[in-house]
């Protein structure tokens, strides 16, 4: 691992504190501090300051509305954002930012970055991923929503489920079989496709903690331009499989920052609670300490590779294992620790629909229960533990690859 920073970048580090310092208010206390309107209200206010300083994406060239950083000052950026509680983007830029833009940077062609890129930053158009299928979630190369050409558009037909906030999104990014004669991998096209038109029906989900941001999405003869394909047609698998890699190299900066507060937010619950001295409590607290730490090494050992822009390999695997694991185990420590209140959930509840509640945020019952039920949702997406655990088996340890079911019989 390579821990250092040279001058100019720590230079860079100061210049973000002043820029906190001057756009936050001085009794700021972290985003989770405020109550859930005006949470929503300071995040879209943040998101439009980060967009004029291009700290709303770093990496992404300035004509395109981006800062036009480098790796290292990227990682600076999120570092001092998480540490002060702050937003690093706004509710819907993970899929507009982190993925369909960097996609689209890596893959897009010019008139694609010319006109999606600057409407993303300016908030013009919000984004949703169409990946996961009833019958293909973890196993995307069983999806059967088709695309064909017809007079210079596709023509989409198919379901997709789980999309994230899919009720408030403009475009979606999917993936259609645009050969039918093709199996598996092969013949899958990454199409961008406008929700705003006759023939898309999103029904939202409404999930165990009340909350609706999940959703099935029908195409019935749905239309997109022939031009809105990302990459090559026929190869949406190989740049699907690229999307993961890049939603690594900022979360292995903040992901140790985030879940050591959370650490910290745990303890205090255990003194509010009269535990602390519980010999078993204890123990426990030290175990989420100490899995908190060996977290933070391993971000900074997928964080050097990034930096020097080498593939995360088996590392990005190990991490998404290890915290996900690691926070359901936190989170079903809290619940211990409240008892038969954390039954009756009540005061705020969450900001954020994943990982850890926001810094600041109360240790209400209904923080700590809904993180519990998002935390094991968490062993779920983006690459379930088992199959996490078969990546590594069959590339880390060199085991036998697991019997593959034979679809041909289909």
């Amino acid at each position: 691992m390579d821990l250092s920073y040279p001058p100019e970048v720590q230079q860079f580090r100061e210049e973000v504190r002043a820029f906190i310092a001057a756009n936050v208010p001085p009794d700021w206390h972290g985003l989770g501090a405020l109550d859930t309107d005006a949470a929503k209200a300071f995040v879209e206010q943040w998101r439009r300051v980060l967009a004029e300083h291009g700290y709303l994406a770093p990496a992404w060239p300035v004509e395109y509305g981006g800062g036009g950083m480098d790796r290292l000052r990227q990682v600076v950026l999120v570092e001092e954002l998480a540490k002060a509680g702050l937003p690093a983007s706004g509710s819907q830029d993970v899929f507009g930012i982190k993925m369909i833009g960097n996609l689209l940077l890596r893959y897009g062609t010019d008139e694609q970055k010319r006109y999606f890129l600057p409407r993303i930053i300016r908030g013009e158009d919000k984004w949703c991923q169409g990946f996961s299928e009833p019958g293909a979630g973890s196993d995307l190369a069983a999806l059967r929503t088709r695309a064909a050409l017809v007079d210079g558009e596709w023509v989409i037909d198919g379901q997709k489920v789980w999309t994230s906030q899919a009720q408030s999104a403009d475009w979606i990014f999917l993936l259609a079989r645009t050969d039918p004669a093709a199996s598996g991998h092969r013949g899958i096209t990454m199409l961008l496709v406008p929700l705003d038109q006759s023939g898309v029906d999103i029904r939202p989900i409404t999930m165990i903690t009340g909350d609706t941001g999940f959703n099935e999405v029908f195409f019935t003869g749905v239309r997109t331009a022939e031009a809105n394909v990302v990459g090559e047609v026929g190869e949406g698998w190989a740049v699907a499989m690229s999307l993961l890699g890049l939603e690594r190299g900022d979360e292995a900066a903040t992901n140790p920052i985030m879940f050591r507060a959370e650490i910290d937010r745990l303890i205090e619950l255990a003194r509010e609670r009269g535990v602390d001295g519980d010999p078993v409590v204890r123990q426990r607290l030290a175990r989420c300490h100490s899995r908190a730490e060996i977290m933070r090494h391993l971000g900074n050992r997928v964080l050097t590779r990034w930096l020097r822009g080498e593939p995360t390999g088996t590392e990005a695997s190990v991490s998404k294992l290890y915290w996900s694991e690691h926070h359901r185990a936190v989170t079903e420590l809290a619940l211990d620790i409240l008892g038969p209140s954390a039954m009756v959930p009540s005061g705020r509840g969450p900001l954020r629909h994943y990982r850890t509640d926001d810094p600041g945020a109360p240790n209400s019952t209904a923080s700590w229960a809904t993180v519990w039920l998002h935390a094991v949702s968490g062993t779920i997406y983006a690459g379930t533990s088992e199959v996490q655990r078969n990546i590594l088996a069959e590339s880390a340890l060199g085991m036998p690859r697991e019997p593959r079911p034979d679809r041909s019989a289909r």
